[in-house]
């Protein structure tokens, strides 16, 4: 179990580590105003729960914010070193303060995730019991990870990576406080380049501006520079950019490889990406994009495997994962290509935001009330499935007055191929019926 040290000078991640709610950068799906964890600060009432996420998103931080904010005991367990003896001395722990007419307890289990069935087990009473509130940190999906009986137990919340914008606020909050040694200005290629290898990470943020800091003293700078930052942190650097090439450019070039059906060349920018250090969820996020994107309807299966692609990673990390996301680059790069759907998408999106608000035509309002029957809601609404072929020819579901806007045009490709020459068929049921 982990003892509470003190030191004169400690990390800067631990010296920037938020006192208070209103102190966290990002998780504001979760900790804005009404939102679950929110409620769960503001209600005084701990409740036992799994934060998962990756590296450097806050998980420790809110546990700690927990119990600061319940006045609880809080019990920091190592899932990486402890084990059952951990878990029996902070038993002893809680019995002894709840004995005493203490504060509640708080366990937090970092890396749950690595504790086996039976660890894991010797949770549950307690947790039943009320003796402690649990909270378990994971990098790995719970529903893979976590025993169904202490899942069932525990409310999950899904903790997502900093946004860029969040680890430049967190990197001026670093530079406002004269927290980094030395540095009193950072150029504004250098923050970009550094908040792209943080890629998410505060704590990978913080830590590689603490080395910064480091070398600026020894060498007398007080602003980093790009130039500056490439010659003092290089190749961890460079591992994200090798041959000059920003991050987001190597990305960049994957996509227009899989979109240009070229599975080498795909093959080739998605290693050199995992050699940089990319995190494999995140190239299985950018995957999944593409299928939607490049393939669309031309061949719905893209999809389908770039999500088993994401899932088979979930479950077996690097490196054995890994084959199954460059499976996927290979099978988007050979797949027919369709934009169909993204500009459909597009169009529709931007049609509405210039568009009024239409009304719903009254054939198509559903009428579960008396009132509403007599109103007309519902009325000469005509069941497709009643109708010979299963459509209804010439229904309208548009707004009224509204003209066919044709969002989606599928190309002459795939699956596509097939869609065209049904709705062109619809389309002349339509214009006969009309």
């Amino acid at each position: 179990m982990a003892k509470s040290t003190t030191s004169s000078h400690p990390p800067l991640a631990e010296r920037l580590r938020p006192k208070n709610l209103g102190e966290v950068i990002g998780q504001q799906h979760l900790l804005g105003d009404g939102l679950p964890l929110r409620i769960a600060f503001e209600s005084g009432e701990p409740h036992s729960c799994i934060l998962w996420g990756p590296p450097g998103v806050g998980k420790t931080t809110i546990a700690r914010l927990m119990a600061s904010s319940f006045d609880a005991h809080f019990i920091t367990i190592s899932a990486v070193l402890g084990g059952v003896k951990d878990i029996r001395e902070a038993v002893e722990q809680a019995t002894i303060w709840q004995a005493q007419g203490g504060r509640r307890t708080i366990v937090f289990v970092d890396e749950v995730h690595r504790f086996n069935k039976s660890q894991q087990d010797a949770f549950l009473p307690h947790v039943e019991s009320g003796l402690f509130t649990f909270i378990g940190a994971t990098t790995e999906n719970p529903s893979f990870e976590v025993n169904s009986a202490l899942l069932s137990r525990a409310a999950v919340y899904v903790l997502q990576p900093l946004t860029e914008e969040n680890l430049r606020q967190l990197l001026d909050r670093a530079l406002d406080q004269h927290e980094i040694a030395a540095i009193e200005s950072i150029a504004n290629e250098a923050a970009v380049r550094l908040v792209s290898y943080a890629d998410g990470d505060a704590r990978r943020l913080l830590n590689t501006l603490e080395s910064l800091g480091v070398a600026a003293r020894a060498e007398k700078i007080t602003e980093v520079t790009d130039a500056w930052l490439l010659k003092v942190l290089g190749e961890r650097l460079r591992r994200y950019d090798k041959g000059g090439e920003q991050f987001y450019d190597t990305i960049s070039a994957l996509h227009k490889s899989v979109r240009g059906s070229d599975p080498d060349a795909a093959l080739y920018w998605f290693m050199r990406m995992l050699d940089g250090g990319a995190e494999p969820k995140y190239m299985a996020r950018r995957l999944i994009r593409m299928a939607s994107e490049d393939i669309g309807l031309a061949d719905p299966r893209a999809l389908r495997l770039a999500l088993d692609a994401a899932e088979v990673y979930e479950r077996l990390g690097s490196p054995e994962g890994e084959l199954a996301l460059a499976q996927c680059v290979v099978y988007l790069a050979v797949a027919p290509k369709s934009n169909a759907l993204y500009k459909a998408f597009n169009e529709a999106k931007a049609f509405i935001k210039q568009d009024g608000t239409r009304p719903v035509p009254l054939h198509l309002r559903n009428a579960p009330t008396k009132l509403m029957k007599q109103l007309d809601y519902g009325k000469n609404y005509r069941y497709a499935h009643d109708e010979e072929g299963g459509f209804a020819a010439g229904e309208n579901y548009l707004p009224e007055g509204m003209a066919a806007p044709g969002f989606y045009r599928p190309v002459n490709r795939g699956l596509e191929i097939r869609i065209a020459d049904k709705l062109n068929e619809l389309k002349a049921k339509n214009h006969q019926k009309n």
